[in-house]
Order: C-alpha cells, then structure tokens, then sequence
C-alpha cells in the first residue's frame, strides 16, 4: 500500500555507534548487517540511517563533500548495496538521510565557487558583499556567532546556518536545484525506500535586512517561499512508494495539516518543540506538563488531516531516561508506552529499546560534539569555572545519545573489538541487549511486545485521539478510538504518586487489559498510579453509547 509508513515502526541507527565490525572502533555498515537479525526480532520495519555519504566529518557526517560515495570509514557503496539488499530480504525497509540545506566547504562545487566570483558556481551558495569588520547583517548561526564567514580572496562573505564548515546552498538557483533533485533520483533508483530530509525548512531565506526581535533563528525558519521548493521536491517523491520524514523547525502544528496531509509535500514531520525544559543551568529536565501541552496539541491538529512523527530521543538530544524518567527500567516502558500508542509513526533511536542513560562526562576532552565545545568556551568567558562549564555545557549534549550501542556487558560493549571512538558507558555491565534478551520482564522486551501491540491493531492506525485528565501536571492520558473499540493509555509521567478520577462514562465500560509495567493497575473510578505507572486497556463500547456518539 501506498501508505505502508503509518503502520511501521521505524529504528534510528547513527552507524558511527551502533555497531564496528572492523575494529578500528568506529561503527561501519557491515556492522549494522550484522545486527539486521536482532532488528527483525525486535519488530522494525524500517531503518533511518544518519549520514554515511563521505564528508570531512565536522558535523558528524552533516557536511557532505560528495552526495554519491560512501564515506570510507563506514565501508563501500558495494557494502551499502549489500545493506539494502538483505534489509530488504527481512522486508525491513531503509530511510536515508537527505541533507540539502547546505553541503561541506569540502565539496567541488565550494571548492569551485571559492576561486573566483565568476566561477559557475559561485551562485550556488549565498555571497554578499562584506569586509572583515562588518557583515552584510547581525544574523546569527545555529552553532553561535555571525551566519556570515569572510573570505579573503574574493573579498566576500557566505552565509551558514550551521557551521561555516557548512555552507548554505542557494536554493533560487534552478541549475543547482536541478543537480539535487537529480541526485535524489539516483538514490531512488538504488532502491531506498524513503528519505529523512534534515534542515529542511531552512532552505527559504528572508531578505537580508530582516529585523530580528525575538526568535534569533526567524529569517530562516519556514520563511515563505520555501512551498515552491518543497512542491518541486514533492513532485519527485510522488513518483516513488517512499516515505519521507521532514525535520522541520519553525512549521507549527497547525500548518504541519497542510505540509503533511494527502495533498502536502512530506508524509510527516518531526517537530521540535516538545523537549520543554525546566531546572537550574547544569540539571535542566524536561517538563511533563510543557510536554505534554505539545504532544497533544500536535495530536489533536493532526487528528483528522495530516501525520505526526512520534519520538523522543535522537542522536542530537539526551537520552529520555536521564531527562524525563529516573534512569529505572519502570520509567523507560512508562515513557514507551506514552508515545508509541499515540497517533502516527513511531520513532525508536538505538538504544532506547534498552533504556540507555546520560553519560557522566568528566572532560571536555570526552567530548566530540563541537556545538558543546563552543558553549563550554562561552562559559568559561563568562567567568565560570571549568567544573560549572562542564556541568553545564554537558548537561544536554548531543553527545549523550552517541556513546556506543551496549550490546553485551564486557568492558567494550560488544561494539567493537578497538578503542572505540566515544566512551562507553560503565552501566553496560548490566544494562546491554544480551541480558535484556534473556529477561522477560526487560525493558527491550516491554518494547518488543509494545511494537506487536501496536502493529496487529488498528486503532493505533486509525483511531481518533481524545485527551484525558487535561489539567493533571504529570499524568499523560488520552483515548483512542476506532468505530466501536475503544483503547485507554494512562502514564504517571512524574517521580510521586498520584490518584486521579475517572470520567463515568468510562467506568461503566468493561476494560481488558492489553499492557501494563504494573500488575496491580485496572480502570477504576479513582485510579492510584505509583511514580511511573503506566498502562493500555481496550473494550469494546456499549452500543448505545456508540450509537449516541456517532450522531
């Protein structure tokens, strides 16, 4: 079907830490083939793989310097090929990374553009006029400091999002949008299935004498315009049964119906604004309740028109177990079976399925990310200590999400037989996939029969969203409902207990139960949830009700 992605359960994999299968202790395509048995046990259906195209890696693999090659420490395009073929012989499907905001200052077509301005391809990234003292505006990076880097020999500067190792393209140029869009078609005609369109919404620019009030990041956050591109784009991935994934900041909930619905150009997008923090610089957490105000405001926009990616972790956030759970295995199927049995496609990244935690960095020497590095030196000349600037600087790194995936409990992880490129956590010894595989009451298998539960019933396809216990602080509730069958999600997303009424209507309804991480929860009128409790029922509706309902 054409639709296949909205009954799929997809698996982030950042092949640098998921699994080395060479020894040189960094993660490695062939790696991830050998590991294709586990993810058909754990019930994937689809991979999404963070960059592997060949890059100077200053952004991990975000700064491409060729579209088509495979970057050498990750293997071959004959490794690759390899890859999708057996995937797909375990009908497991393979999502890439599309990065088109901007490519590398390593690639030919800036190598080119910075010899001359008459280059042909000087007009495929963003120059303006500028001297070293003054820019063509006040604008600000993603990575701090000017979007701006001046360049000596043409007397110019370019403009950067992101690092000025990564120079935005210019996407009002036909002749290189031209090139993009043929490259897409290459990989498409490998056979991928799909792609995850990073920075996307910041390929529209605004004028350069754009004010900035509030939002530094405003000019090039889904600036008007951008729906030309993206209707180009789309016109290319309808021709293909792919899915796609945009990671698009700055699209409201409300406009994502329209970039998402049947007729929109991506099948969903992943927002970015639930990671709602509180807490003192150095030990910020998530907030439940901001959290949850997102989640479900996005479910009820996305309710009737349009498609929500659900997740809660990445490669570019901490892990959820350290920032919104406590680190227990309680906690991590509490926060599973809040977002999985939502509305949409599910997201799991590496890891997750485990409970992985935070790393306790005790260097910035440990640290590889360089967006961390550049705040721990801020911080440093702002006149905190080195102790303080660590804690702070580390306290929501990227980082935490890339320590290498705990396979088994030896020193090493079972992720390689090297050094490998980050630590490794020391909880491995025992929290790693080999131990969990074994207990029937792990985290990995609460996943497992979570991503079964949601896959053999429908109504986590179809079904309606309706929110529960809207003013509670900390309990995430909500229905879901499909004709006559009706599922009741109920978490305890907060550390103390909690009692909670129940509306009637609900009490007088027979309730089976389908998962739960406490054998002592059943639907009553007051329901008594110990710190991360959570649970699904189902029952079918009393006709009547149904009858009513329906009219």
């Amino acid at each position: 079907m054409s639709d296949w992605w909205k009954n799929a359960i997809g698996y982030q994999i950042y092949p640098r830490s998921f699994k080395d299968s060479n020894g040189d202790g960094i993660g490695d395509i062939k790696g991830i083939i050998e590991k294709l048995p586990y993810l058909e046990w754990l019930g994937v259906d689809f991979i999404w793989l963070n960059p592997i195209y060949a890059s100077p890696n200053f952004d991990n693999g975000y700064d491409i310097s060729d579209f088509r090659a495979v970057q050498p420490e990750f293997g071959t395009m004959a490794d690759f090929k390899e890859l999708l073929k057996k995937a797909h012989e375990k009908n497991i499907r393979i999502i890439m990374d599309l990065v088109i905001n901007h490519t590398s200052n390593q690639h030919p077509w800036f190598i080119e553009a910075a010899k001359s301005k008459e280059s042909p391809y000087r007009d495929y990234y963003l120059w303006e006029n500028a001297t070293k003292e003054k820019m063509p505006n006040e604008w600000q990076s993603f990575f701090g400091g000017s979007t701006w880097t001046y360049h000596d020999l043409t007397e110019q500067a370019y403009f950067h999002v992101f690092a000025p190792e990564q120079p935005d393209l210019n996407w009002k140029n036909p002749q290189m949008r031209a090139e993009i869009k043929e490259m897409i078609q290459w990989w498409l005609d490998l056979g991928i299935d799909g792609f995850r369109l990073d920075a996307i919404s910041h390929i529209q620019k605004a004028p350069w004498d754009f004010p900035i009030s509030t939002n530094p990041w405003a000019p090039f956050m889904n600036v008007t315009g951008i729906e030309a591109y993206m209707t180009e784009l789309k016109e290319i991935f309808d021709r293909y049964p792919i899915m796609t994934v945009g990671e698009a900041s700055g699209v409201s909930s409300r406009e994502a119906v329209d970039w998402t619905s049947e007729d929109g150009f991506l099948n969903m997008i992943f927002e970015l604004e639930h990671n709602v923090r509180k807490g003192e610089l150095g030990s910020e957490r998530i907030d439940p309740l901001e959290m949850k105000k997102v989640l479900f405001r996005w479910q009820k926009d996305l309710d009737q028109k349009g498609w929500n990616a659900l997740y809660v972790e990445n490669h570019d956030n901490p892990r959820i177990v350290s920032i919104l759970g406590d680190e227990s295995e309680k906690s991590a199927k509490a926060i599973a079976t809040m977002y999985i049995l939502l509305k949409g496609t599910p997201f799991i990244y590496q890891g997750q399925e485990i409970g992985m935690t935070n790393y306790s960095f005790t260097s910035i020497n440990q640290i590889d990310a360089k967006d961390t590095h550049h705040y721990y030196q801020t911080l440093l000349d702002q006149g905190y200590s080195s102790k303080q600037a660590l804690k702070i600087a580390t306290d929501w790194t990227r980082d935490h999400a890339r320590t290498p995936m705990q396979w088994e409990s030896d020193s090493s992880a079972g992720f390689s037989t090297g050094k490998p490129w980050m630590p490794i956590n020391p909880n491995t010894k025992g929290l790693n996939v080999a131990r969990q595989k074994e207990s029937s009451a792990s985290v990995l298998r609460y996943y497992r029969q979570l991503i079964q539960l949601r896959k053999t019933n429908s109504v986590f396809v179809e079904g309606s969203f309706d929110e529960l216990l809207v003013d509670s602080p900390q309990v995430f509730a909500y229905l879901r409902t499909e004709k006559n069958r009706q599922v009741f999600v109920i978490v305890n997303m907060g550390a103390e207990e909690v009692t909670v009424k129940l509306p009637e209507t609900m009490i007088a309804q027979v309730w089976q139960i389908l998962i739960r991480n406490n054998e002592s929860l059943m639907v009553k009128e007051q329901m008594q949830l110990e710190p991360f409790d959570a649970a699904a029922f189902e029952t079918q509706l009393i006709e009547e009700k149904y009858k009513k309902e329906k009219q």
